[in-house]
């Protein structure tokens, strides 16, 4: 069956992995469309909570007899090929694809297709197109990688030709998307079980940025000098943004004393519009450039852009403030590779406190041994770092590379550092330490959050 998002509604379509962030949005996509939806997930959540009050059929655990009265089974990258229900969607004839390729079909439905990629800072950026677009009326249909506040959850289903999506690059997924607005935020090696090389990264980009149309828009900040050797040779309208260099650019900049910052937005010079965000930190004047030139293209007002912006509160596990407890502030941030935490660190000192103490988990063997010798050296700022153990997500441990010999390198380059082997023992190590006026960041994709959380609850 070639899926067809307006016409084939009479269909059962089943979700392998149903419970994680992207696979639940296209999941509630579906529904709000009417369509019949079932999914399977290793365990329950709040998510697959949500999809049941929905309408969704929710198997906790994956069997073949989940899929016996489907018609089309989409399942995510990190799905096992010896997985029971694949194996007999593809032993049954049953058609399946991919999220990536799924996401393409329903993007095809629409015209106006906003796909943000890169490899850091897609959810931000996401979330903050998604603040503008609502505050246009411009009635979107949205997909973002993180819970939003404005749209109560991962997605918002739309009455428009407005899709705004993150296009995340993992094993090349977003060359199966088609574009109105590509976006490219920055190029930094990751992903290397998967790819060959940082070259091998690049050329994906670029081959992203030929997906636009003519008629469409690369949207590169100008300041990665591999999206901008991009955006030199797209086919398509190209708009380029950086504080100092680009088509956009930010001016007059100050920062409050949590470290958000006021700035002038200008093209080729000329100031537009002056915004002031709620989220710390100078990548998020990055986003709001990117933010504020999708704005330029759909012809959206500058009042809808200042006030979209000054909205966005930040989305979940983006330097998430969690709380105050005897005067130590909690914080959750998401970053999982060297250069994402390189900025948390950034924004964190920016943020008012006596000494900052990071409870950080790696996540998964590949880019912990990938991406080693990096790992030693983006904690600058830390006065203690709490190291847990790696978090497997998809992979398998081979014993290759732990997060004790991480703990060894990190202290051979002077950092004080300590690895714990639970969330017990992270809380049990940090709470000794922490006074008031302190800075508890909890750092990782896993379930590091827990830390900071128990700390709150306790």
């Amino acid at each position: 069956m070639s899926f067809n998002f307006i016409k084939d509604k009479d269909k059962k379509v089943h979700f392998i992995g149903i419970g994680g962030i992207s696979m639940s949005g296209l999941a509630a996509v579906l529904l709000n469309a009417g369509y019949k939806v079932s999914g399977s997930d290793a365990k329950g959540s709040h998510i697959t909570e949500n999809l049941k009050a929905l309408g969704a059929e929710i198997y906790i655990g994956h069997n073949a007899s989940n899929i016996e009265d489907v018609d089309l089974v989409v399942y995510t990258a990190a799905i096992s090929q010896d997985n029971p229900e694949l194996c007999y969607a593809i032993n049954n004839n049953i058609t399946h694809m991919d999220r990536a390729e799924f996401l393409g079909h329903i993007m095809q439905g629409h015209k106006y297709n906003v796909a943000v990629a890169g490899t850091h800072g897609k959810t931000t950026c996401t979330s903050m197109i998604s603040h503008v677009a609502l505050e246009a009326d411009l009635d979107p249909t949205i997909l973002v990688g993180g819970e939003l506040d404005a749209i109560k959850g991962n997605f918002r289903v739309g009455d428009s030709e407005y899709f705004i999506t993150e296009a995340c690059e993992y094993k090349a997924s977003f060359l199966k998307f088609f574009p109105y607005i590509g976006i490219i935020l920055n190029i930094d090696a990751d992903h290397l079980d998967y790819y060959r090389d940082i070259d091998h990264i690049t050329e994906t980009f670029k081959e992203f940025a030929d997906l636009i149309p003519e008629d469409g828009y690369l949207i590169g900040c100008a300041e990665d000098d591999r999206v901008s050797d991009i955006l030199s040779k797209a086919k398509c309208n190209v708009i380029s943004y950086g504080i100092n260099k680009g088509e956009l650019t930010a001016s007059n900049i100050t920062y409050d004393e949590k470290g958000s910052p006021t700035f002038d937005v200008c093209r080729g010079g000329d100031k537009l519009f002056s915004l002031k965000l709620s989220v710390p930190g100078r990548h998020n004047i990055l986003n709001a450039l990117c933010a504020s030139a999708v704005a330029l293209i759909f012809n959206t007002s500058y009042e809808a852009v200042i006030h979209g912006l000054k909205s966005f509160k930040g989305a979940h596990k983006r330097f998430e403030f969690k709380g105050v407890k005897d005067g130590v502030t909690v914080i959750d941030d998401y970053a999982h590779h060297p250069t994402e935490i390189k900025t948390t660190f950034s924004t964190a000192k920016s943020y008012p406190h006596n000494k900052i103490y990071c409870v950080f988990q790696p996540h998964t063997y590949t880019r912990t041994k990938s991406l080693f010798k990096e790992f030693t050296e983006c904690f600058e700022g830390a006065d203690e770092l709490i190291l847990m153990d790696i978090y497997a997500a998809r992979e398998k441990d081979t014993g290759e590379i732990t997060s004790d010999m991480l703990g060894d390198a990190i202290r051979a380059k002077g950092i004080h550092c300590v690895n714990v082997h639970s969330h017990e023992e992270a809380l049990s190590h940090v709470e000794k330490k922490l006074s008031k006026g302190d800075l508890l960041l909890t750092v990782g994709a896993g379930d590091v959050v827990k830390v900071g959380e128990m700390y709150l609850n306790k």
